[in-house]
């Protein structure tokens, strides 16, 4: 199915060290010159205060859950701990990704529903770039990468 024939919801969710990016890729997102014209949601925070990012890594992660066809994107200062919380949920595959490749790869190879960007090692423009081939990129569908993703699922089920 082409993209442009259905609204994808895209959730946002970062920590006080990514709320600024957060706020400029949800931007990036909605202007009126993007073809693509995604509904965004965004779970927080609505300001630079100080919070814990394994709470927005949750929210955002149960909003993708919801459905397959959402995505998530998650900010904090390097993407790491926003990750490390978001991996824990069932059913989410988050990728730390840092430039257009690794968000490349994080869809074609992984298939991955969320990702992660550090706001202070990314810079708005690049982060920009890594959203776009994150959300233009589809899944391959390889035979291999099938596989791998099958044995994702059964650990954790295991857990």
């Amino acid at each position: 199915m082409d993209k442009k024939n259905f609204i994808r919801k895209i959730i946002f969710g970062s920590d006080h060290a990514g709320y600024l990016l957060k706020e400029a890729l949800k931007l990036h997102l909605s202007t009126d010159s993007n073809e693509n014209k995604y509904e965004i949601i965004d779970c927080g925070p609505f300001s630079e205060s100080k919070v814990d990012y394994p709470d927005y890594a949750k929210a955002v992660a149960l909003e993708v859950i919801k459905n397959p066809e959402n995505r998530g994107i998650l900010v904090c200062g390097t993407g790491i701990g926003i990750s490390i919380a978001a991996n824990k949920l069932n059913g989410i595959r988050c990728g730390l990704v840092h430039d257009h490749f690794t968000a490349q790869l994080s869809r074609d190879h992984n298939d991955c529903n969320v990702v992660a960007i550090g706001a202070g090692l990314i810079g708005k423009e690049l982060a920009k770039n890594i959203v776009d081939v994150f959300l233009s990129t589809k899944f391959s569908e390889g035979e291999r990468h099938i596989t791998r993703i099958e044995k994702i699922r059964a650990i954790e089920k295991e857990n």
